[in-house]
Formats: structure tokens, C-alpha cells, sequence
């Protein structure tokens, strides 16, 4: 890939000086950067770093003395990540699959493949599957019975889905993304310890071993537009009604979604975050590194949770949480600060019980 600094301009929608003529072949890091690298030097602390590399042209903050720096071009980003992700996605050399169907996939003659279709070697695409135009299944991947992949998808190697799942237009599956799994659902004969301590919070009562019947998951998965999963992220089946994930979410690597949940429209849900069976997630939600969320809960647009809080309970719109358990983060940032405070807290209380005692023994 060649493109010269007008075009990136161009593409990125942003102003543009020196050599516009002047053409690179890819993305760098300012002081990995060559010649005929475009450094990514989109804020002054970045300034010293050009002098370590070789890049005659890059992408800086607005005002930048770009020529001060040596550089015969300079393309402006008021806004450095958006910048990044247009320029990412112009450099992206791709993972070079192949065109058209690989002679070792296994395609049901029952399936509608569309047009412009990629599908890698040792794939399996089962009865009545539809493949929208321009999808791209890389290498060992599974699209199961009567799956609905919308248009321009991208499954990663090894993803696999499962029966009935309905999937929306540019869709992106990491590497070993599973969807489509059972949930997790087993049920005792009669009552057993587990629901006696929920119950009571805490008692297990007087409930016998017993061993666990499994609860069959009918439902499926409902995926909208523009969703993107990490890789080994794993997203159960409904046991009646669909798991649904809304559009333009984004789940990170080793997210699990549980049997039934609905996740809404514009989530984020970073890596280990675990979402238990029925929890119901509003839209533009953000869930941190580790969050958990206990089962029939429901978090309302907005939310945002740091990472490794874990909620027990409903949470209205608009609300940032933290801890464990999860409370509103100013107040478990005063809880930490009385936490930190109480070991001279402890002290003090012993010296005036010894002084207290003192006084009395000398009465």
C-alpha cells in the first residue's frame, strides 16, 4: 500500500501542510519510524521521539512546529484516536484470505452464499445458513443451521455459531469467538441449598445432595449492526427468548454473556467482563476490565462501571459505580479513604483507652 499525504488528509478530513505529494507505505511509532513511515505524533510529548526515528512526514497535534522537527509534511489531528483509527484502517494490510470458496470447506447445498463471499480452508457452513455479500469466514470456522450473517462480515479464524443465530451487516468476530453456546442452566428436583441461602441470604438449610438436571436452551442469539467480539469471547443462547446484543456494541477479548441477557446499542464491555443470565444493559453502557454482574439485574443507559466492580444490584441511568460491592464511585472513594485512615484510627482508640484506663486506675 502506497498513499501520498494528500490522501490521507483527504480521508482523515483534516488540514495538511508541507509535501503533499510526498507518499508513504505505512504506520509507525515516531521513533520506529522511516522514511517511508508515517509517524504517529499526535501530541508534543511525542516531539523528541521524531529526532530518534526517520519519518519525513506525520500526523501531530494542531500548532505544531512540524518543520522545527524536521519533517518535509505534517497532517493535523485535532482529535488524536479519531486520526488513529482513520489512519489504521487505511493501512491495514488485512490477515490475505483468499477469494471464493476454499476447496476443503464444507458448504451444505441448502446454504445461500452471496456475492464477492470468502470462505477459508476447512470451514463448515451448515443447512440453510445465509452468508451476506462481501462476509469473509476465515480458516476453521463453523456457521451453523439456519444462521443469518449479515452483509461485509469478518469471522477471524476458529469462530464458530451456533443454530438460528441472526448476526447484522459488518460484523467482526476475533479469533475462537463462540457464540451460540448452551447457557448455564441446571435446576435440583427439589429445592437445594444454593436457592435456601439465596433466599435467605445466607442459610443453606436442611437440603439434600442432589444431583443436576439440565435446562435445554431453544432460544438463540440476536446480534445487530456494526457489533464487534474479542477473541474467545463467548455469548450463550436464550433458554426461551434470545441473548441480544444491540448495535455498535463492542465486547473485548474473553467477555462471557450469559443465557438470556440483552445488552443495548453503543456498549462497551472490556476484557473479563462477565455478565451472568438475564441482565438487561441499557444503551452507550460501559463495563471495565473484570466487571461481573450478578443474574436479573438491570443497569440503565450510561452506566459505567470501573474495572473489577462487581454489581449485586440495579443500576439507574447515568450512574458510575466502582467496588466490590459495587456503590457509586465518590462514595467508594470515600470509603478507601476511610479504609486507608483506620490503622491510625485503631491507634489513637488504643491510646485513649490506655489513657482512659489510666485516669480510672488512678481514682
Amino acid at each position: 500500500m502506497r498513499f501520498n499525504i494528500q490522501q490521507i488528509a483527504q480521508s482523515l478530513g483534516a488540514e495538511a501542510a508541507g509535501d503533499l505529494e510526498l507518499t508513504v507505505t505505512r504506520a509507525s511509532e515516531p521513533a520506529d519510524a522511516t522514511a517511508d513511515a508515517l509517524a504517529l505524533a499526535m501530541s508534543p510529548k511525542y516531539a523528541e521521539e521524531l529526532s530518534a526515528g526517520n519519518a519525513e512526514a506525520a500526523v501531530v497535534w494542531p500548532d505544531a512546529d512540524w518543520r522545527a522537527m524536521g519533517l518535509k509534511a505534517a497532517i493535523f489531528a485535532p482529535r488524536p484516536r479519531m486520526a488513529m483509527a482513520g489512519v489504521t484502517v487505511m493501512m491495514d494490510a488485512g490477515q490475505g484470505e483468499g477469494q471464493g470458496i476454499h476447496p476443503s470447506a464444507v458448504v451444505d447445498p441448502t446454504a445461500r452464499i452471496g456475492e464477492n463471499v470468502s470462505i477459508g480452508p476447512l470451514c463448515v457452513i451448515g443447512a440453510n445458513a445465509v452468508i451476506g455479500n462481501g462476509s469473509v469466514i476465515g480458516p476453521h470456522c463453523v456457521v451453523g443451521i439456519d444462521v443469518k450473517l449479515g452483509e461485509n462480515a469478518h469471522l477471524r479464524e476458529m469462530v464458530s455459531i451456533g443454530a438460528r443465530a441472526t448476526i447484522g451487516d459488518r460484523f467482526r468476530a476475533q479469533p475462537g469467538v463462540r457464540i451460540g453456546s448452551d447457557g448455564f442452566s441446571f435446576v435440583t428436583p427439589e429445592v437445594s441449598g444454593v436457592e435456601n441461602a439465596r433466599k435467605s441470604m445466607g442459610d443453606s438449610g436442611d437440603a439434600k445432595a442432589q444431583s443436576w438436571m439440565r435446562i435445554h436452551s431453544i432460544g438463540a442469539v440476536e446480534i445487530g449492526d456494526d457489533v464487534e467480539i474479542g477473541a474467545n469471547s463467548t455469548i450463550d443462547n436464550g433458554t426461551i427468548r434470545n441473548t441480544v446484543i444491540g448495535s455498535g456494541t463492542k465486547l473485548d477479548n474473553l467477555v462471557h454473556v450469559g443465557h438470556n441477557s440483552r445488552v443495548g446499542q453503543d456498549c462497551l464491555l472490556c476484557g473479563q467482563v462477565g455478565l451472568s443470565g438475564s441482565v438487561e444493559i441499557g444503551n452507550n453502557t460501559v463495563l471495565g476490565g473484570q466487571v461481573g454482574v450478578a443474574d436479573n439485574l438491570f443497569l440503565g443507559a450510561g452506566v459505567i462501571a470501573a474495572g473489577a466492580t462487581k454489581i449485586l444490584s440495579n443500576v439507574p441511568d447515568g450512574r458510575v459505580m466502582m467496588g466490590y460491592p459495587a456503590v457509586k464511585m465518590e462514595t467508594h472513594t470515600e470509603i478507601y479513604k476511610a479504609q486507608r485512615r483506620l490503622p491510625r484510627i485503631l491507634r489513637d482508640v488504643d491510646a485513649l483507652k490506655k489513657a482512659v484506663s489510666k485516669l480510672t486506675s488512678s481514682d
